[in-house]
């Protein structure tokens, strides 16, 4: 047996290691619920095949694509179909943390760093160690920010802020944007090297408008969380209501569809969501929803067009995959005049 300076020290560090493994469970026990990645439109195979064969390496990925269009949840899969699924998954969104906060959240602080620091806090970086760090709306980071963590991408190590202990850390790194990063480029908003360091893997998701086969499926997945979060019983979709949901815009993408669905969930009074129940209001002028020169008609059209073909003429097949009913499928063939 060592002296008891030694077996100090081993209950120090096993105390310690304790603690490191508390706070990775809570980080990723912590994070908001989510559906899983639920697909089916043909505008998706690319990103799952994407995301399938990125998650086999360690590159670092760049995850692009409109405010609300399911990033966190490509970020998510990607980490469960990745070897490191038994690691933490740490996310964190740069822009809902105050710049002066974010350094510290990001690197952790030692005692005394700044007014307030009164003991050492690790940060996400190290809670992330040995699984996925993901790092949300990264465009609003600000610059000075932005050439630590590029430090960080290229030596896989930091020291705390008021630290001079150099920490090293094993990640995947996934960052995500809905903002042009190449005018940020351009305008030096955001840095070059960083851009390069971070987009090794970028994969775009496309906005909910052009993947229509994965509207109902979303719902339904959505409505199963929802049900649970409000203590409701199990919350179907009319095939009314499919039709209505397949005839919105969704500007706001995957999380305005949520958003739809746990008003609905709250005003209805069965369980049976219904057209009455979801009250979408399909005025939305294309500057808003982000049609640009198409219109809005164009874009419904589209929507019952391109399951048709995908699934060679057989209109039963693309009703399935719409999520609804043979009879609503010839009322929308009709209205666009497809048949």
């Amino acid at each position: 047996m060592g002296s008891p300076g030694e077996l100090r020290l081993l209950v120090w560090r096993a105390l310690e290691r304790r603690a490191l493994l508390t706070a990775r469970d809570r980080a990723t026990r912590d994070a908001p619920a989510l559906p899983p990645l639920t697909y089916g439109d043909a505008a998706m195979a690319p990103v799952v095949d994407a995301l399938r064969k990125v998650a086999a390496t360690n590159a670092t990925v760049l995850l692009t694509g409109e405010s609300g269009v399911g990033k966190e949840v490509a970020a998510r899969t990607l980490h469960a179909w990745s070897d490191r699924r038994d690691g933490p998954l740490v996310a964190i969104n740069c822009a809902a943390i105050a710049t002066p906060l974010l350094e510290s959240e990001l690197f952790g602080h030692e005692r005394g760093a700044f007014t307030g620091a009164t003991t050492t806090r690790r940060g996400r970086l190290e809670l992330a160690d040995g699984g996925t760090f993901f790092l949300d709306e990264i465009a609003e980071m600000n610059p000075e920010l932005q050439a630590k963590l590029l430090r960080v991408l290229e030596e896989r190590q930091f020291e705390r802020v008021g630290g001079s202990r150099t920490i090293k850390v094993d990640l995947r790194w996934v960052a995500a944007t809905n903002s042009p990063l190449d005018e940020l480029r351009a305008s030096r908003g955001f840095r070059e090297d960083l851009y390069h360091r971070i987009a090794v893997f970028p994969i775009h998701l496309p906005p909910l408008r052009e993947r229509p086969a994965d509207i109902v499926p979303l719902a339904r997945a959505l409505l199963k969380r929802i049900a649970a979060d409000i203590g409701r019983g199990a919350l179907t979709l009319s095939d009314e209501a499919a039709a209505r949901l397949l005839d919105a815009p969704w500007p706001g993408n995957v999380r305005e569809l949520a958003n739809a669905l746990e008003r609905a969930a709250i005003v209805s009074g069965g369980d049976r969501i219904t057209p009455k129940d979801l009250a979408i209001g399909l005025g939305v002028a294309p500057s808003q929803s982000g049609l640009g020169n198409r219109s809005l008609e164009e874009i419904k059209r589209d929507a019952i067009r391109r399951p048709l073909v995908a699934a060679g003429g057989n209109r039963r097949a693309a009703a399935e995959q719409l999520g609804i009913g043979l009879r609503t499928l010839y009322e929308k063939l009709k209205r666009y005049q497809e048949r």
